[in-house]
């Protein structure tokens, strides 16, 4: 159940030409973070990743292809961009297994100073 995926944390429209049909003001920036979400745990990393798409050609601009012009818009938004700080949330299960072993280590270290007598 390894699974990363990206949340939007913001969407601009941006004036530029489209390098593709030319078009103005057709151009929608996405700015996104990664999740990463195990059986365990749920972390955000510090990972970013940024989507240009023209909605008049309906086609996804990469980064090869941004103009100066396009690449300085997306650096401004970059600069402005609350990133979400690194952070780890431990899921029910993760607790359970922590609480299990350190139950288990008092206890077979209380057998071993001989604070607890077994009867078999």
């Amino acid at each position: 159940m390894n699974s990363s995926k990206f949340f939007t944390l913001k969407e601009a429209r941006i004036g530029n030409n489209c390098p593709e049909c030319y078009s103005n003001d057709s151009l929608e920036l996405t700015l996104k973070q990664k999740l990463i979400e195990t059986k365990f745990y749920k972390a955000i990393t510090e990972e970013t990743a940024s989507e240009l798409l023209c909605h008049n050609c309906e086609m996804q601009i990469f980064p090869v292809r941004w103009t100066d012009d396009i690449e300085r818009v997306v650096d401004y938004h970059l600069r402005g961009l609350n990133i979400k700080t690194k952070s780890t949330k431990l899921k029910p299960i993760a607790w359970a297994l922590i609480t299990l072993g350190i139950l288990l280590l008092v206890m077979v270290s209380l057998w071993a100073i001989g604070g607890i007598s077994v009867a078999l």
